[in-house]
């Protein structure tokens, strides 16, 4: 996945819009009154997009997308049959998709191209879906606008999520070289969240111009619209949420309990090996607060742990430590699955959840692989650390997660600290 696939997308994607746009600047217009209400409503939504910073989200611009899945559906004005076709349709989403981002590249905040190229193939799928039933003589001719074309509808925006989810998927897949299947599961939750919201936008809009004309557009828009920014403001508490918690997590190192960074680099490679093995992302959120604070008991301690190693501790020692860090993150208001995450992360990993079984293996790997040779830290800590993780495994450490963290490592995901995108 991370070579031809992503590529053929991205050059379909372009192919597909010059083609569109060539063809509609030859052949003009179509219906421009129409064409230029819906392009309106695409450049808005865009400009309503915000990023939430790192990765991009997996709906940046729902208004936009509504609007333009709200186009390719549409098969009457106010009740008068329309003939834009296909092309057009994908001419109108991408010029007015590259107007609603200028002001963005303006900022320096442009959304990447592959946001563009899902959205120009996704809207032409559903275009090209909906002619049979848009055409004289179609599927659709018999339902006129009863429930069954509705339901037609619902089927058809119910492929098109599925192939939004397929492209994004594989996008991502290249970009990040995560495993496809679980990049996949997690697009798919999120159609069930905001997306499910647009593609219901999107039926409803075009069922309503097609009844009411194109008065149907703002009032129809205005829902989703705010939903949109509910959705911006909630997402800006949750990345101020993480701050915190990583200003949290640094003050085992400003007391000087833990190595500088210990926390940050345990964090970025327990989600590393999280989606290693699949977890969603809410699993990932949860692992990386877990992670950030797994050495937050240390604080309790009257005398430090050397250079904050607690791989080496013993049992009875480590799970007290890890107690003592399940207490304290209970009272800083964090969800009960990070605490109970930090608290178990010394137990057998049989008893053990999985993300306690990650930010165990994990920490594990940092102190082995930082523990000083002479005084210095020795060239082949990393390979000398796993080599003793994988001895400990069925015992201490369990084997899959202990096989993930070495493909991770392999890949240099080890050293570069990936945040979660907060979700």
């Amino acid at each position: 996945m991370k070579g031809a696939a992503p590529g053929a997308v991205r050059a379909a994607a372009v192919l597909l819009a010059l083609a569109a746009l060539a063809d509609t600047l030859w052949h003009g217009v179509a219906e421009p009154g129409t064409a230029l209400a819906f392009a309106a409503l695409i450049a808005v939504g865009e400009l309503a997009r915000r990023d939430p910073g790192g990765v991009a989200g997996p709906q940046p611009a729902p208004l936009g997308l509504a609007g333009a899945l709200a186009y390719a559906l549409l098969c009457q004005n106010a009740g008068l049959p329309t003939r834009h076709g296909v092309l057009q349709t994908v001419a109108v989403v991408v010029a007015a998709a590259l107007a609603g981002i200028v002001p963005h590249v303006a900022r320096g905040r442009g959304p990447a191209a592959d946001h563009l190229a899902r959205r120009v193939l996704t809207v032409a799928f559903a275009a090209v879906c909906f002619q049979p039933l848009h055409t004289p003589g179609g599927f659709a001719e018999p339902m006129g606008q009863g429930p069954a074309l509705v339901l037609c509808l619902v089927l058809l925006l119910g492929l098109t999520a599925l192939c939004d989810a397929v492209l994004a998927a594989a996008l991502a897949a290249g970009r990040t070289g995560r495993p496809y299947c679980p990049l996949l599961r997690d697009e798919l939750r999120a159609q069930l969240g905001i997306g499910s919201a647009i593609c219901a936008t999107g039926v409803v809009m075009a069922l309503g111009v097609a009844v009411a004309g194109l008065w149907a557009v703002p009032v129809l828009s205005v829902p989703l619209l705010l939903t949109q920014l509910s959705f911006h403001r909630i997402t800006a508490v949750r990345t101020t949420y993480r701050q915190t918690i990583t200003s949290l997590a640094r003050a085992t190192e400003i007391a000087g309990y833990t190595r500088p960074g210990h926390s940050r680099r345990v964090a970025a490679l327990s989600c590393a090996v999280g989606r290693e093995l699949g977890l969603s992302q809410r699993e990932l959120v949860v692992l990386e607060y877990a992670a950030l604070m797994h050495d937050i008991g240390q604080l309790s301690l009257v005398d430090p742990v050397p250079d904050g190693a607690t791989a080496g501790l013993p049992a009875a020692e480590a799970r007290r430590i890890a107690g003592l860090g399940g207490e304290v993150a209970r009272r800083t208001g964090v969800p009960v699955e990070v605490a109970v995450v930090v608290e178990r992360q010394a137990d057998p990993y049989r008893e053990q959840p999985v993300s306690a079984r990650i930010v165990r293996t994990v920490n594990a790997y940092e102190d082995l692989a930082a523990r000083p040779v002479d005084g210095h830290r020795h060239p082949g800590g990393s390979l000398e650390a796993l080599e003793q993780l994988r001895l400990g495994t069925g015992r201490d450490f369990q084997p899959e997660v202990v096989e993930c963290l070495a493909r991770v490592l392999a890949r240099g995901e080890g050293a570069r600290v990936v945040p979660v995108p907060p979700g």
